[in-house]
């Protein structure tokens, strides 16, 4: 596999711009559950993945993962595997949805929900199998997290995949 220069420097940016947001805490909005914080970095993902591709995607997804690991208040996202993985699955749920669709608007705004619960359902999915969160602590953090994180994710990446797409036709 080899990737364009474009591709490299999408990867380098938008990955820079999610460990930013994730460092510095302007992606991840302080909510009052268990949980702690919402988070917006999965648009991010999304976008990467909708603009350049699975592969552009997977990469961002993997910095998005890196930098929920290190920079982990939650001891849920202390485990490798629950910070790592669905992150790089929102890439690969993302383009699926995204190819299947026709029609642009549509397919992005199905995409970024879908890629938005990838992250909700991984997270707490994997957290609840390895036993460091329970179940219905991560039912109730779906809830309130789940929905309101896949409205936004669908708002934001409409926009933002619309103004891309029109800034790169001319």
């Amino acid at each position: 596999m080899v990737l364009s220069t474009r591709k490299i420097t999408t990867i380098a940016l938008l990955g820079a711009l999610t460990a930013v947001l994730g460092i510095t805490g302007l992606g991840l909005i302080p909510v009052p559950t268990a949980a702690g914080r919402a988070t917006i970095l999965h648009v991010v993902v999304i976008l990467a993945t909708l603009l350049e591709g699975p592969v552009v995607g997977i990469f961002v997804g993997l910095i998005f993962g890196f930098t929920s690991f290190f920079t982990a208040a939650n001891p849920l996202l202390m485990h490798p595997v629950v910070a790592i993985l669905p992150r790089v699955l929102i890439a690969v749920t993302t383009y699926c949805v995204f190819r299947l669709i026709k029609n642009d608007t549509l397919s992005a705004t199905l995409s970024a929900v879908v890629g938005s619960a990838t992250n909700t359902i991984g997270v707490l999915g994997l957290g609840v199998l390895f036993k460091l969160i329970p179940y219905q602590a991560a039912l109730g953090v779906a809830a309130l997290h789940g929905i309101p994180e896949a409205v936004l994710a669908a708002v934001i990446t409409l926009l933002l995949y619309r103004i891309i797409k029109k800034i790169r036709k001319k």
